[in-house]
């Protein structure tokens, strides 16, 4: 018989010595073990009524298979976004690296070409702070670092992004920000953080940084942007040595 045939269910298939049973019961209707089989009951597609108990046994094991491949799955579908996610964030600093960061404003800037919306990068640079790490060590410099990285955070949009360059050099990416924004949020930036002192063993120390702002063009590429904004940095930072 085929397996996609229905087969009849008579008396034949009836546990033996359940004749009135067997007379009460409707047609589509078997008891097999003990158990009441319908012929609209399945498994995989396959009436049940069809399957030998070990027929059964085999398919109910594969689907057991099945169910911990799926479960193993997602489980490492899991490990993957947390693996991805921790090779984008930088390891000292709640931001994410320059690869992670470089990659976002790539993104950032096909969408602002596509989209013909305006886009600015910011590139910050701690002031003096080889001196900070050669006079109170490195683990004052780690602390100054993660310092400045909480006021960016604090005081950037949702949709801005922001990321460590390496070493004390930061970038803010900044959608639908023209060149005036994007100044007047560097100049925020650099008050909030000189503004407020980094308190360490106990004692306060004041940290200033430089900005630099550009507004990014259609023909730019990410690596030129930064180059831009790094040079902007520089122009600002011997700008506020001068005025001191």
């Amino acid at each position: 018989m085929k397996i996609n045939e229905k087969r009849p269910v008579g008396r034949a298939t009836l546990k033996a010595g359940n004749s009135a049973a067997s007379e009460a019961a409707p047609s589509d209707v078997a008891q097999i073990d003990g158990r009441v089989i319908k012929d609209t009951t399945s498994i995989m597609g396959i009436p049940e009524p069809e399957l030998t108990p070990n027929v059964r046994t085999a398919i109910m094991a594969l689907m057991g298979e099945v169910d911990k491949m799926r479960k193993e799955m997602r489980s490492v579908r899991e490990r993957l976004r947390s693996a991805e996610a921790l090779a984008d964030h930088d390891a000292l600093l709640p931001l994410l690296n320059r690869r992670a960061f470089v990659r976002e404003l790539s993104t950032a800037m096909s969408y602002a070409k596509r989209y013909d919306t305006p886009l600015s990068l910011l590139y910050i640079d701690i002031d003096g702070f080889k001196a900070i790490n050669d006079t109170y060590g490195h683990a004052a410099g780690d602390a100054v670092l993660n310092d400045v990285a909480r006021k960016i955070i604090a005081h950037i949009r949702e949709s801005d992004i922001a990321g460590r360059l390496g070493g004390d050099e930061f970038g803010i990416i900044l959608p639908h920000a023209a060149e005036k924004s994007a100044r007047a949020k560097a100049s925020s930036i650099s008050s909030v953080v000189s503004r407020d002192p980094v308190l360490l063993e106990g004692q306060s120390m004041g940290v200033t940084i430089s900005i630099g702002a550009v507004m990014i063009g259609p023909d730019d590429e990410a690596e030129s942007a930064l180059a831009r904004a790094d040079k902007a940095m520089y122009t600002a930072k011997r700008f506020s040595r001068q005025a001191h």
